[in-house]
């Protein structure tokens, strides 16, 4: 008799579980039909629901923080990503998302970090690649954009075409690694199986002039050929195609960049680094919420051996006793501290990160 009732029990566990999922994903997939619809509200209350019966589904968040977004809500994007942030210190898309509302406030310095940690933590990730490159175009930094534009077209040959028409690479347009890519964009059309002027044009969004004199350098090179074919009765119009043995070579040709991706384990470091990071995070929060009880809660973390102490002590001494001050200091003057030094602690915790980030870029190049 128990074990039948056991039995039951399972199944509508089973059949509650299979419900919330369906509930999820069902609100979930209206999200994103309301996201390609440009019914960017709707999308966001979808994606709200989901998060009232799960606060952490990241996903959701994902999508919630880039419809608030694209209704120039950045506040809230930005807080959306930052609670991403907070679940999963390294999650690539959150922090190169997070650096389209800084390019979207003009502050490129700090779109460049953003996006950096994005690179970090997948160094795969071909838009970061690109948006890194259009944040050191506008920084004027043109031999480092290019860089990083060379290894976003790469991973992915789609992000030359886009550059070749985007603003934000005005500065680096005349520099002969753009031409380069311009090169690129100019291959793949033909590959594709482009071969008129105006068909090559219609699918690059290259001036006809670029276009022409690309293809002309291109002949120089053997890379292209030239011939003629009859339109109509008496007019004869030019046909490019690639040169038969370099079309084979970029048939093979895999673009990898930086091969596959492999899950690699962290080593004790690393993994110390990403922990005091996110303490990091979690400290600002609390910190620019003015939560008194939180932020003592979070300062013990860098305290306390078991947690972040002992590295925080190896690492960051000095600023290991600046904590245990602030926490001295939160305990006897409560709110009335944290409110009068906000500021000051924030750009502390500010500090403390940009030298983490540059240990963990250390320590996983050395991997």
């Amino acid at each position: 008799m128990k074990k039948k009732e056991d039995t039951s029990i399972k199944k509508k566990e089973e059949t509650s579980l299979t419900n919330a999922d369906y509930q999820r994903n069902r609100l979930f997939k209206k999200g994103i039909n309301f996201m390609a619809d440009e019914k960017l509200e709707e999308a966001s209350r979808s994606f709200e629901m989901i998060l009232r019966t799960d606060p952490n589904d990241v996903e959701a968040m994902l999508k919630l923080g880039y419809s608030r977004f694209h209704l120039d809500d950045y506040n809230d994007a930005m807080r959306v990503y930052d609670k991403i942030l907070d679940i999963d210190i390294t999650n690539s898309e959150a922090w190169n998302l997070k650096s389209l509302v800084y390019y979207e406030k003009k502050n490129f310095a700090k779109a460049l970090d953003n996006v950096e940690k994005a690179l970090d933590s997948d160094p795969t990730y071909d838009m970061a690649w690109y948006n890194k490159a259009c944040y050191l175009s506008l920084m004027n930094q043109i031999p480092d954009s290019l860089e990083s534009l060379k290894r976003s077209i790469e991973i992915d040959v789609k992000n030359a075409r886009k550059a070749v028409k985007d603003k934000d690479f005005m500065n680096v347009r005349t520099e002969e690694g753009f031409k380069g890519i311009i090169e690129v964009v100019v291959i793949e059309s033909l590959r594709q199986g482009y071969h008129t002027i105006g068909a090559i044009v219609w699918t690059t969004f290259l001036s006809k002039e670029d276009t022409q004199r690309c293809l002309d350098e291109l002949i120089v090179k053997g890379v292209v050929i030239k011939s003629y074919k009859r339109q109509g009765f008496n007019q004869m119009i030019p046909i490019y195609d690639l040169e038969p043995e370099m079309g084979k070579k970029l048939g093979a040709k895999k673009r990898t960049l930086l091969g596959l991706k492999t899950k690699t384990k962290l080593t004790a470091p690393v993994k110390n680094l990403k922990e005091i990071g996110l303490a990091i995070q979690l400290t600002k929060s609390s910190i620019e919420e003015e939560d008194l009880e939180k932020t003592l809660e979070n300062l013990q973390t860098f305290i306390d051996p078991a947690m972040c102490g002992e590295q925080m002590i190896e690492e960051f001494l000095e600023e290991h006793r600046d904590i245990r001050l602030y926490k001295v200091r939160l305990e006897e003057r409560g709110e009335d501290f944290l409110k009068e030094n906000k500021r000051k602690m924030f750009e502390f915790f500010d500090n403390i990160e940009i030298r983490v980030t540059k240990k963990l870029r250390t320590n996983i190049s050395q991997n």
